[in-house]
């Protein structure tokens, strides 16, 4: 019986709507500091993650090619033991066709086993091509990820509050204290979203290879996301005690 809060929606990953929240976080970030470095790196993402779409689609598909050859083999294996089957009539077994059966055994059993290394070598091959192209999209989002580390790097809180006088080769900072906490902000929503593209090859395809890669960007975001929020907490408390105490307060 179908449980009446089922919905399918909520069971797994949507492409189409994680392509949106690409495009919207993209609009949000140069509404708020303008065309900058951290909102090319959300286009780009959302790029790859509509490159996704194709890309999950072929691997969802059977290679027709590897199939039609599949067939072929098996084929050609039952043409052969149609071949080698006179040799294996018990009905004709006789003691002077003792050692006629056996070799017909045999061949027949070297035919049995070459028929299945092929046809497991060829279903195998079929899964490493998938697991090939996961992979090699799960680095460009590996990379991705390291990208967007690398936006924020310079963001150093104790620059925004003047701790240090800047030095000739330090960066340009142009971002006050609240700009600051919104880029860092959107920063680990970025690379949130980039985990959850990365999700969406683990989804198509149930392969444990894959599965680890997703699981290692996961951690890898996950950890790069708790470092920002060092940051945001920083920024957030050193905002407090520069506040002037409220009237409810005093």
């Amino acid at each position: 019986m179908t449980d009446p809060g089922y919905n399918p929606a909520y069971r797994s990953l949507d492409a189409d709507k994680i392509i949106a929240t690409i495009e919207k976080l993209r609009l949000r970030i140069e509404e708020r500091l303008g065309p900058c470095g951290l909102s090319r790196v959300t286009a780009e993402l959302g790029e790859v993650a509509s490159e996704c779409l194709v890309r999950v689609d072929m691997i969802r598909r059977p290679n027709i090619a590897l199939r039609i050859l599949v067939g072929v083999v098996v084929i050609a294996a039952i043409a052969l033991l149609l071949q080698i089957k006179p040799l294996i009539d018990l009905s004709k077994a006789s003691p002077d066709t003792v050692y006629t059966l056996l070799q017909g055994v045999e061949a027949a059993m070297n035919i049995l086993v070459l028929i299945g290394a092929a046809l497991l070598f060829l279903f195998k091959f079929e899964e490493r091509l998938k697991q090939r192209r996961s992979l090699s999209a799960l680095h460009q989002l590996r990379t991705i990820a390291h990208v967007i580390d690398m936006h924020q790097l310079t963001k150093d809180p104790s620059a925004i509050f003047g701790e240090l006088p800047p030095t000739a080769n330090s960066p340009a900072r142009s971002l006050s204290a609240p700009e600051l906490l919104r880029y860092l902000d959107y920063s680990s929503e970025l690379l949130s979203l980039t985990a959850k593209v990365a999700a969406l090859y683990a989804q198509s395809l149930p392969d444990a290879v894959v599965s680890d890669a997703v699981s290692d960007i996961e951690r890898m975001t996950s950890s790069m996301s708790q470092k920002v929020w060092q940051k945001i907490g920083i920024i957030e408390s050193k905002l407090r005690a520069a506040s002037p105490p409220s009237a409810a307060s005093a």
